[in-house]
């Protein structure tokens, strides 16, 4: 099968999207299949073997957005791909959509962005009226769509409930062979810990974009816990904001591959404070790394943690709830039990959730809508 992916984001950026993208790429060059990528400049020119077209992009809030240009419509006719997948469509991969029904290809669309919920927060007295109209445009971009894949059940209901049809869930992987407890034997793991905890604090970890839709500041409320040490990894808008609202913490920059596996290996817990989610892939590889974890009850955490099982889910409602469940498991008297009960049974959850599975159900999506017959 030949696959266009259209994304609105791609490597150098590091984030769900791209990870997502280069996932299901790792996965159809082992199955075979041919692709080629369309993504914002700068970009690579290939990816593992498949060519990678960068159109013209502009930098938004450290972000490169792609513009919507015919570049893209003449990309997909001279590679004739039999299905397009557009990643988080916004501005680039509305165009893509566009320019897939034009050419009559069908597409698949992955919801993964909450654009909504981020104008809302950003747009000041405006926010809700942007809101809203910020979901009209989402209808009339995944209306080109022919199948509009969801990551999780709370996603899913807010396209529903949005007016937003032809929608199916489709999950996210994690990958197991990089992050998993026995990094807790690795020596440059284990320096990182003595250098983090040298009291033998327990560590309460974050991994992510530091930016504002992820309502770190909830963090304040939990940076005086007795005996622990919060360490954030990542990187962005928010860094100097918050170093000065958690002078306490420490800040490890962002970090890839390896070094990224012991920064989650080095924790104890880990948390999460955004509510508006529509996934959470770091809470995968938290618990694929054996951690227990602590989230918001509020979209994509809700079919990730087993509250009280695999992790904690607090009330982000409650300014109280977040230091209420992290005391739990870092002051109780019986918190190294919980934290040890719980990550046990959050490895085993996600021990099934392979992108090679992942990818398996997504080119069944793209068979579905190459033929009709066969998604009735």
């Amino acid at each position: 099968m030949r696959i266009a992916i259209v994304t609105e984001s791609f490597l150098p950026s590091l984030n769900g999207v791209t990870t997502s993208v280069c996932r299901v790429l790792d996965c159809l060059r082992e199955r075979g299949h041919e692709a080629m990528v369309i993504a914002p400049s700068p970009a690579p020119t290939t990816y593992h073997g498949f060519p990678v077209r960068s159109v013209t992009s502009v930098p938004v809030r450290q972000f490169q957005v792609g513009l919507p240009t015919k570049e893209i419509e003449d990309l997909l006719a001279d590679f004739r791909p039999d299905v397009v997948h557009v990643a988080s469509p916004f501005f680039l991969g509305a165009r893509g959509l566009f320019a897939a029904r034009a050419l009559g290809i069908p597409a698949v669309a992955i919801y993964q962005t909450d654009m909504a919920a981020y104008v809302l927060q950003h747009g000041g007295p405006a926010g809700r009226a942007a809101s809203r109209a910020t979901w009209r445009y989402l209808r009339w971009v995944h209306s080109m769509a022919e199948r509009n894949l969801a990551p999780s059940s709370a996603a899913m209901a807010d396209l529903r409930a949005n007016g937003i049809g032809h929608t199916a869930l489709w999950g996210r992987g994690v990958d197991t062979a990089l992050f998993h407890p026995g990094w807790r034997d690795d020596a440059g793991c284990r320096a990182l810990r003595r250098t983090l905890a040298p009291k033998g604090e327990t560590i309460i970890g974050y991994v992510g974009r530091l930016a504002p839709e992820k309502e770190l500041e909830r963090l304040v409320s939990v940076a005086d816990l007795p005996g622990t040490q919060l360490v954030l990894t990542g990187d962005g808008p928010s860094r100097r904001e918050l170093a000065e609202a958690l002078p306490r913490a420490a800040f490890l920059g962002r970090r890839e591959g390896d070094d990224l596996a012991r920064a989650y290996a080095a924790c104890d817990v880990f948390v999460h404070t955004g509510t508006h989610e529509t996934f959470g892939q770091t809470l995968q590889e938290a618990a694929a790394t054996g951690l227990p974890v602590v989230a918001p009850a509020r979209g994509g955490p809700l079919d990730l943690i087993d509250d009280g099982r695999t992790g904690l889910l607090f009330d982000p409602s409650d300014p109280a709830d977040l230091r209420r469940c992290l005391s739990v498991l870092t002051v109780a008297e019986d918190a190294w039990e919980q934290r040890a009960l719980m990550g046990e049974a959050g490895l085993a959850r996600v021990a099934n959730r392979s992108w090679r599975r992942l990818v398996d159900d997504l080119i069944g999506h793209y068979n579905a809508v190459r033929t009709p017959a066969h998604a009735a």
